[in-house]
């Protein structure tokens, strides 16, 4: 007893002189977001396509967020995604595998677990560039309303290629140089920047990406007058 007593002395001698011995518990600095250049021209790539038309990336590669597909109401024509969809289910992925076949391109979200893809949205952050994804000309530049408030503009082209269909843009600003018939070329003629839609409803790309998913969101109508 008399030596447990004296261990027990020692090592509270010990502890007294040197400390504790835990060490102090120091908050480590959150690494700050690595910067990314949202003023730069995007290099050609296709995210979809209708028909023979094909939807080019509208920012450049390095500011994209997250991709993703969702439905629209009215006469919005369904789009056909390029690349590989990133939320596929087991089976989906395991049939892929077995037939040999795997996806090379960008990935994907279907957004709102829904199976529609009429609508495009190409994450980035507000500030981000925009460019045209299509070759073609400006049409009609409108406001973006939300709850009586103008979040941005929408921008609508008719693509060389599809003279037929309308090729809209929305969460955006326009830029002060464009104009209805405005010339543009893809990956090369600047529409505008993002804007924080996010902050006036949720984004369906919020669950993928970050700055609250905000996006520049893409639709393809059929132009007034063109036959169904």
């Amino acid at each position: 007893m008399l030596a447990i007593v004296s261990v027990l002395a020692l090592v509270t001698l010990l502890l007294t002189a040197f400390g504790s011995g835990a060490p102090e518990r120091q908050t480590a600095a959150a690494a700050p977001a690595p910067a990314v250049e949202t003023a730069v021209t995007p290099e050609p790539e296709v995210l979809a396509s209708v028909s023979n038309l094909r939807i080019q990336l509208p920012v450049a590669a390095e500011a994209v967020t997250a991709i993703g597909f969702h439905g629209a109401g009215g006469d919005a024509i369904a789009l056909q995604p390029v690349g590989r969809q990133a939320n596929e289910g087991v089976l989906a992925r395991l049939w892929r595998r077995i037939a040999g076949s795997p996806r090379t391109g960008p990935l994907w979200y279907r957004l709102d677990g829904s199976s529609d893809t009429e609508v495009l949205n190409v994450g980035a952050v507000p500030g981000t560039d925009v460019y045209a994804p299509v070759t073609g000309t400006v049409v009609a530049i409108s406001d973006y309303v939300i709850d009586g408030k103008a979040y941005g503009a929408r921008i609508d082209l008719r693509p060389s290629d599809a003279p037929s269909v309308t090729v809209s843009l929305t969460h955006l600003r326009a830029d002060p140089s464009l104009a209805v018939g405005s010339p543009l070329s893809a990956a090369t003629s600047k529409l505008g920047t993002v804007v924080d839609v996010a902050a006036a409803e949720r984004q369906a790309l919020a669950k993928h990406a970050r700055a609250d998913g905000n996006n520049v969101a893409i639709e393809v109508h059929p132009a007034a007058g063109s036959l169904p």
